[in-house]
């Protein structure tokens, strides 16, 4: 990043006011597809078996009851398989129940900052790189739609012709009055493919590689910018109740709570910090390799597209011998235009 304000902002924490107006407050469109975020991520029941009728659980090793009866009193007593049930389903519970504390925590949090009642942590340079990222993606993605466009066109130039080629082969043929003229004009088009197939070749090299930067590195590294936001999220959810107990009496009571809260902080604070390092990490590696991969591929594209538009053919087939494009022969059983050493 440049040197200045944004390049030595430092973590911090922002307040968001309102104006008081309920009915004045601007619509979101990203407030429902945050909520969504936040409850997505669903409480892990996966560890351990389902038992005692709990969440899609079997009924196997269940005590079974009469229809509309109670158990006897004489009913055989638990033994420890039932133990380990009921200890199975209070271990779900607890799942349960921390995951709607921290649902709703992250909801609340989520709410009043949208409608100015509260805070949020704001790292100023990583935003501005995050936002950015997303931009290009968007810049790419685009790039990658056109390119895809071009190859579809040039496969229908292409196949368009060769039958043209092969037509006038055929007149040259059945025409000895026109016989040089269809056979020139024949083998014109021949060359034509054979060009046009190349040409073909670079660029499908040139998608495939736009494609795996947007669709595999570019989002490997937003999955964990979306982790990073959600602990964010997380982190002043907590933050805010820390200190709303810390302003709060101190009785015996409240010194439990507050002891437990600023653990829990603690550990949301930690996570928070990890996954910062890790979005910053990332955004470097993912600047380098996309400097890389670019001045490669641009390179490429304009050297391939060049030498066709010349009708230099020595030079196009260099240049795909230069970037280690191999074109499949004709016949084979999957056809493609490109095959990558």
């Amino acid at each position: 990043m440049t040197d200045g304000i944004l390049g030595k902002a430092a973590t911090m924490e922002i307040p968001i006011h309102g104006n008081g107006e309920a009915g004045q407050l601007p619509e979101d469109d990203g407030l429902e597809q945050d909520l969504q975020q936040v409850m997505v991520s669903g409480p892990n029941l996966n560890e351990t078996s389902i038992v005692s009728g709990g969440y899609g659980g079997s009924g196997d090793g269940l005590i079974p009851t009469g229809s509309g009866r109670h158990p006897s009193h004489n009913a055989t007593p638990s033994g420890p398989g039932d133990e380990v049930a009921r200890g199975i389903a209070g271990e779900k519970f607890d799942i349960v129940k921390k995951w709607g504390i921290n649902t709703y925590k992250c909801t609340k949090q989520l709410l009043s900052e949208r409608f100015g009642r509260g805070s949020r942590t704001v790292d100023l340079e990583l935003e501005l790189q995050i936002e950015l990222l997303r931009e290009t993606k968007r810049k790419y993605e685009s790039v990658l739609q056109l390119g895809r466009a071009l190859t579809a066109h040039l496969y229908s130039l292409l196949q368009t012709q060769h039958a043209l080629g092969d037509a006038f082969a055929d007149l040259s043929q059945k025409s000895p009055e026109l016989q040089e003229e269809f056979g020139y004009n024949a083998e014109t088009q021949k060359l034509l493919c054979k060009n046009g197939e190349t040409l073909l070749g670079a660029v499908n090299f040139f998608v495939s590689s736009i494609n795996t930067l947007v669709t595999k590195t570019m989002e490997d590294t937003l999955m964990t910018v979306k982790q990073y936001e959600a602990a964010r999220l997380e982190y002043d959810a907590y933050r805010t109740d820390l200190e709303e107990l810390s302003l709060g009496p101190r009785d015996g009571g409240t010194r439990g709570r507050l002891e437990s809260a600023q653990a829990t902080f603690q550990a949301h604070r930690d996570k928070y910090e990890k996954l910062r390092g890790d979005v910053a990490i990332k955004l470097k590696f993912l600047e380098e390799n996309k400097i890389k991969v670019m001045h490669k591929q641009l390179l490429l594209f304009h050297n391939a597209v060049s030498a066709y538009f010349a009708g230099n053919q020595k030079q196009l087939e260099q240049t795909l011998q230069q970037f280690n494009i191999k074109l499949r022969p004709p016949g084979a059983e999957k056809p493609s235009w490109l095959e990558e050493q």
